[in-house]
């Protein structure tokens, strides 16, 4: 837009906002009694006057903008961040407004709207027309409710399907090689998988991406978290046209969609699910490539493969084998056309929401069990054992822990052994450091090879179906009056890879009989219990390294 056009748009924004409360007194309707979630869209007038309810959460309102809104926001969170009504609520006047390129972010009244690069419609509010009426959230009617029947509550935000944990990109194809009717299919599929999904605040969130000439970011996967807001969404998205340039939009996605601005979460799979109409118009193989960097899996999802006379024209035939996240058959999909595709959206989401297979956004960091094996004999002292405490949970803040990423679990031993908590017992990093924290110190003997024992069995055990690679990390300040080198040995043949850290008077053979091979690079040794601080990064790195090879 030129920068001469910019004072001219402001002094018109500024003149309808002074004309609105004019025209809001010159109209005599009867406000309409909506509910807290109801949106711009959902208002097809002009001008309508609308009653919002009162004890609308704040952190329920879904606004997109600043004094003009798009009409995807809440009408009532839109009245309460503009200062129109506050969350008591009250009458409200709504504006129909065109469209706009940008809808820009700000905290206002206790709300922090957000922002949206493109929506097709707008709208905008001012104070409305007072009313005897009450504000219930339910549609105005004249009749009395039945006796005994409660009035429906206010919805609140769905959690969505906890089992199908994805953070999920749609790029779907908007060249001129799909046309305007299969385009149209198309989003109709979509927005089929999107609903099945089961989308919801702790469940899959979606994003769009249309490729075509030049990519675009339709709506990012913290724009909604609804199916119904998703779908309204996507119905909304227009047809762009031009040439097929998936590669380039692909590219573009991996990275500029999953950033923690734009809503991607910690520990959860990035997901791009392609859509290809027949074939790529450049070079999909270097984008694959980029996506596999940034730990996204591509999934495509081919319609009508190219005839043999139009093979000619393919630049590589072999695309999807070498665009998807792994070539495997697990991530690529096929459908003969865009007709009667209802029946290939139920496999399509099993697919999608089998987070253990999503082998591209898989790392050290977020496909690890780590058991902290932590010495509590009388030796160590109880500052010590702070310091002990101190190291463990350096090296386990670096990890993203979730209910299906990283896992912690910490036993404490000295003649005898106590699970302080398990692989299952904490999701989150802020609980797990926490507790950590908290471990109290026992006090007594040494038996590490019984400890080792222990932990393989009651904390390695439950869990020897999990998908994520295994590891105990020990911490002893003594010798073992135990025999080490069997539990240990055992451990190892039961997957899981040790790092011994001795400190004070821990032998150095214990170490190495404890340690996984190479032993130069598990075992590690300080004289001084401040030394432990220096070791974190060698633990983190062995872990990584470790991992990746266990990959290969």
């Amino acid at each position: 837009m030129p920068a001469s056009w910019i004072p001219a748009l402001c002094l018109g924004a500024c003149l309808l906002l002074l004309l609105l409360p004019r025209l809001a007194r010159a109209e005599g309707a009867v406000p309409i009694a909506i509910t807290c979630f109801t949106r711009g869209l959902d208002i097809r007038k002009e001008k309508a006057d609308v009653l919002c309810p009162g004890g609308c959460s704040l952190e329920d309102f879904s606004v997109f903008g600043n004094i003009v809104y798009a009409s995807v926001s809440s009408i009532c969170g839109a009245a309460v961040h503009r200062g129109v009504i506050d969350p008591s609520g009250g009458p409200v006047r709504v504006y129909s407004l065109p469209g706009r390129e940008n809808y820009s972010s700000i905290d206002a009244n206790g709300i922090q709207s957000q922002t949206l690069s493109r929506w097709p419609a707008s709208f905008a509010v001012t104070k409305g027309k007072s009313s005897a009426q009450e504000a219930t959230g339910r549609a105005v009617s004249t009749a009395h409710p039945p006796a005994g029947k409660r009035l429906k509550k206010t919805p609140e935000k769905k959690t969505g399907n906890k089992d199908c944990k994805a953070d999920i990109a749609f790029l779907i194809d908007g060249s001129f090689n799909i046309g305007q009717r299969r385009f149209n299919l198309q989003k109709n599929f979509v927005g089929k998988v999107a609903l099945m999904l089961g989308i919801g605040t702790e469940g899959p969130h979606v994003g769009l991406v249309q490729a075509s000439e030049h990519p675009k970011i339709e709506f990012y996967l913290k724009n909604f978290t609804s199916a119904k807001d998703v779908l309204f969404a996507i119905k909304e998205v227009g047809f762009r046209g031009g040439n097929s340039n998936t590669g380039k939009a692909l590219k573009h996605t991996a990275q500029k969609f999953f950033t923690a601005d734009t809503g991607v979460r910690k520990g959860i799979p990035k997901v791009v699910v392609v859509f290809i109409d027949g074939w790529p118009s450049d070079d999909i193989e270097e984008a694959g490539i980029v996506a596999r960097e940034f730990g996204v899996n591509v999934f495509i999802v081919s319609v009508a493969k190219p005839i043999p006379e139009e093979l000619g024209m393919v630049q590589d035939v072999a695309f999807v084998d070498k665009a998807v996240c792994r070539n495997n058959g697990f991530f690529s999909y096929h459908m003969p056309n865009w007709f009667g595709t209802t029946k290939y959206v139920k496999p399509l989401v099993q697919k999608l929401c089998t987070h253990e297979q999503m082998m591209c956004s898989k790392t050290c960091y977020n496909s690890v069990n780590i058991a902290f094996l932590i010495d509590g004999s009388s030796s160590v002292g109880d500052s010590n054992f702070r310091l002990m405490l101190e190291f463990v949970s350096n090296i386990a803040k670096t990890f993203e822990i979730s209910d299906i990423g990283a896992k912690i679990a910490a036993v404490q031993f000295t003649y005898d052994q106590r699970t302080e908590f398990s692989f299952t017992d904490y999701n989150t990093k802020e609980n797990v450091l926490a507790v950590l924290g908290n471990i109290r110190y026992m006090s007594g003997g040494t038996a590490t090879g019984d400890a080792i024992s222990f932990t393989v069995r009651n904390v390695f055990g439950p869990i020897r179906d999990s998908p994520n690679k295994n590891f105990l990390v020990i911490v002893t300040d003594g010798q073992s009056y135990d025999d080490v080198r069997g539990p240990a040995a055992a451990a190892h043949d039961a997957g899981i890879t040790i790092f011994s850290v001795g400190v004070a008077w821990a032998p150095l053979d214990d170490l190495k009989d404890m340690a996984s091979k190479p032993k130069e690079s598990h075992a590690f040794f300080t004289r001084e219990f401040t030394g432990l601080e220096p070791i974190v990064s060698d633990i983190i790195r062995g872990i990584c390294r470790d991992f990746l090879e266990s990959q290969q």
